[in-house]
């Protein structure tokens, strides 16, 4: 038996054919056509994974669930799509809907959930019992498996790490809250403070690798010009990965996971992982205590862990 996942982006519809033990057997992709409603929505995700199945050369029959991952608030016990990021669906009872065209069980989650349940069955976390993603974008987003289960929260919205604050009265954030987690540890952080340590010290490394042009700094710019001796790439490392191990800190000696796994752009940077691991130790109430605790890594499917979460979101 084979099981769907969709992972619903703000551009484009992904499935893929997925079987019991998480590895991908096929994928198909389309564009998030003209916004028309709720069933135009629905006919276009049954349709995708009605093509799937099929280029994968599957009958309908052998498919045990389809399992969802959206970017935004769902309720999988009702089926009920309750906030989707730029979709407006908002009350949509997308399972009954779907199930009036095929009947088979349906699933829902968030998205970053769904890549923290990926993780956990067939990347960082296999094997494990229980894990933490946190992803270092745009912004902080995050997902919590416990026993194999989601922490979803109430209503479907638990896992936001990212607005978790860790500076009292700091940054105000999207988010209505000030001093949050993703305003000092996203991508986005990292590049805001390089080009204020680019502002600050004009005899940076930083300037030649941006070519002059400190809107052209990236995440990895400090790490580029910490490898060379920068010292003021060096310094936005530093405070970086202070902000990023504070927040992470918290999340170990709430849950103690026994996997922490980091994803997003930044934690591919090659001189990241082990001081961060290093910071979260000396912050690590457990560790401190004596008490082995968690292993701190980086997450291992990329973007295929959102469609593997999803597809075994019925598991």
């Amino acid at each position: 038996m084979i099981n769907i996942g969709i992972d619903v982006g703000g551009t484009n519809l992904k499935a893929g054919v997925v079987d019991s033990e998480g590895r991908i057997l096929h994928t198909k992709k389309i564009p998030l056509g003209p916004w028309q409603d709720g069933d135009y929505f629905m006919n276009q995700l049954c349709t995708l994974a009605e093509e799937a199945v099929k280029e994968a050369g599957f009958d309908k029959s052998e498919v045990s669930s389809v399992g969802m991952g959206f970017p935004g608030a769902v309720n999988d016990e009702t089926g009920v799509l309750t906030y989707i990021t730029n979709i407006p669906v908002s009350g949509y009872p997308l399972r009954e809907k779907f199930q009036q065209r095929w009947n088979v069980p349906v699933h829902l989650g968030n998205d970053a959930n769904c890549a923290a349940l990926g993780e956990y069955y067939a990347g960082a976390g296999r094997g494990s019992r229980s894990l933490v993603v946190v992803t270092l974008g745009t912004g902080v987003g995050g997902g919590i498996v416990l026993d194999g289960k989601i922490l979803a929260g109430s209503n479907g919205t638990g896992g936001e790490v990212g607005h978790i604050v860790i500076v009292p009265n700091g940054d105000q954030c999207n988010c209505g809250r000030k001093g949050c987690w993703e305003r000092y540890a996203s991508a986005t952080a990292l590049k805001r403070m390089t080009v204020e340590a680019m502002n600050a010290h004009p005899e940076s490394l930083m300037w030649e690798l941006t070519g002059g042009d400190a809107s052209k700094a990236e995440g990895y710019t400090p790490f580029d010009a910490a490898r060379q001796g920068d010292a003021a790439g060096a310094e936005v490392c530093r405070t970086y990965i202070d902000y990023v191990a504070l927040g992470a800190a918290n999340l170990v000696n709430i849950f103690q996971p026994e996997v922490l796994a980091f994803g997003g752009g930044v934690s591919a940077q090659e001189d990241l992982m082990e001081p961060l691991a290093k910071r979260i130790a000396e912050e690590d109430f457990a560790r401190n205590a004596g008490v082995a605790s968690v292993k701190v890594t980086r997450c291992s499917l990329g973007n295929d862990a959102g469609i593997i979460g999803a597809a075994l979101l019925g598991k």
